[in-house]
């Protein structure tokens, strides 16, 4: 089983990783991370250097992620590209990796528990939706194999 995974070094990436091999190392799969360094808006050497910092840590991400592969005898390869997110894992998945089942954390932006700061987080949440939207939307609109998206603890 070729299973492609939405990689970007976060909390929730990492429990994806560890939630998909504990569901599917029975099928001995072969896992690709995939990272995708968002290039800047203007090109000035501030943003060039935030730009490079960025590229640095996820391919660092990457590192550590194949390393924790590796201990649990999980095959698996990283691939690193540079766009908008949502575009380019649709990119990955449908040119370069060709997974049977792609992965994607869910983003928690986690309030403080009150009943306003919810009540706002999900008003800001549909917002961003009915405007951007959000990486899993764009790729369950468009995506052509399985896609799981695994919330946060």
């Amino acid at each position: 089983m070729n299973i492609m995974i939405a990689y970007d070094g976060s909390r929730n990436a990492k429990l994806a990783l560890a939630q998909t091999i504990t569901m599917f190392r029975r099928l001995e799969p072969k896992i690709t991370l995939v990272a995708v360094a968002e290039n800047p808006r203007d090109i000035t050497s501030g943003n060039e250097d935030l730009f490079q910092e960025e590229v640095g840590e996820l391919k660092q991400h990457l590192k550590e992620a194949l390393e924790l592969c590796e201990s649990e005898q999980v095959s698996a390869e990283s691939l690193m590209l540079e766009g908008d997110a949502r575009k380019s894992l649709l990119f990955a998945a449908e040119k370069k990796v060709r997974p049977d089942m792609l992965v994607i954390a869910r983003h928690s932006h986690e309030p403080d528990g009150g009943f306003i700061a919810r009540s706002l987080t999900y008003f800001v949440d549909e917002l961003d939706y009915m405007t951007f939207g959000s990486v899993s939307s764009f790729l369950a609109r468009r995506i052509q194999c399985p896609l799981l998206i695994l919330p946060s603890r």
